[in-house]
């Protein structure tokens, strides 16, 4: 009988090699939020008003920017090597895969539909019928406690937290961990990370974590 049923996923620095999908569509924009994001680190603005600020600075730069324009950035996101090989193994297997990220929704979805994870949760950009943004974003994930979104696919998927493993690279990962009967560090941004974590791997190919996952697998 396997060990594990459900491997929750960060996906920032875990399945993308990139600190924020939100940062990526700064780059591919120009746009520097340095300001913003020390102003959100600091809790001087909430997660809602970070994702707000981020998005009048795209339209500052691109008035008439779009979700599809969003997406098409989103082609070209650096991914981790070796997500497909693991998601493959890790469902052969009988465990399921989901992805739980701050990030942006619409990059979860590529990598969710690309990969064959099982599900996804990440912040919402929101838009209009025409495919204009609205200037607002969805808070799906918040960062403050990952855990609520663990515990969720935990019910969803009828499983308890002993059989769950969660992955992430940054201390708003520890609460994933808290939530799991197994944790790793995928290349710990910080040490409390890395020490709040079960396990902790330092490697360009995610499917190293494979080993530590069905190493306890018997018959």
């Amino acid at each position: 009988m396997r060990k594990y049923d459900l491997v929750c996923f960060d996906m920032d620095g875990v399945l993308t090699s990139i600190r924020s999908s939100w940062h990526w569509i700064n780059i591919c924009l120009g746009v520097n939020n340095d300001d913003t994001f020390l102003a959100y680190i600091t809790n001087k603005i909430t997660q809602t008003e970070f994702m707000r600020m981020d998005i009048a600075q795209w339209h500052a730069i691109k008035p008439d920017l779009k979700i599809s324009d969003i997406i098409g950035f989103f082609q070209s996101l650096p991914l981790t090597e070796g997500v497909q090989e693991t998601v493959a193994c890790l469902r052969s297997n009988g465990v399921r895969c989901v992805i739980v990220s701050g990030g942006v929704d619409l990059a979860a979805k590529m990598i969710a539909e690309e990969f064959g994870f099982d599900d996804y949760a990440a912040d919402e950009i929101c838009s209009n019928p025409d495919g204009s943004l609205t200037g607002e974003g969805r808070l799906i994930v918040d960062l403050r406690d990952k855990g609520i979104m663990v515990r969720h696919f935990i019910e969803k998927y009828n499983t308890t937290k002993d059989r769950v493993v969660s992955i992430g690279n940054s201390y708003t990962d520890i609460p994933m961990f808290k939530n799991s009967g197994m944790s790793i560090a995928f290349n710990p941004s910080d040490n409390e990370t890395k020490a709040a974590a079960t396990h902790v791997v330092e490697s360009e190919n995610i499917s190293d974590i494979l080993e530590l996952i069905l190493q306890d697998e018997g018959d």
